[in-house]
């Protein structure tokens, strides 16, 4: 499991790190263009939470894998399409780990 810091807190938000490298990409690619956009993630035991990232926000990522991640390009174009809707990118973070492609998850 990686971590997201957001902006300068200390607290992070733990992302499978599948999930993780992909959503790296579509951020890097956004802020290179000074694009913002959301990302919300969700779990039944946390609830939901939604940030807005922007590049006047500090954003780190961490992997516990010292492996660089095969990125699957259909879901970097799924996130990056996300990223550009008025619903921004949706991370379920209970899906099974297990899964060998990260999905975007499903928001009634």
């Amino acid at each position: 499991m990686g971590r997201l810091y957001y902006g300068n807190s200390t607290d992070a938000i733990v992302v499978d790190d599948r999930d993780l490298a992909h959503l790296k990409v579509v951020a890097t690619t956004k802020l290179r263009r000074s694009e913002g956009f959301s990302i919300s993630f969700f779990s039944q035991d946390r609830g939901r939470s939604t940030v807005w990232i922007h590049c006047a926000i500090p954003l780190r990522f961490e992997f516990d894998s010292v492996e660089p991640i095969r990125l699957d390009p259909a879901y970097v174009n799924e996130l990056a399409q996300a990223a550009a809707s008025a619903m921004g990118i949706v991370i379920d973070l209970d899906r099974a780990i297990e899964d060998a492609k990260p999905a975007l998850a499903v928001v009634a």
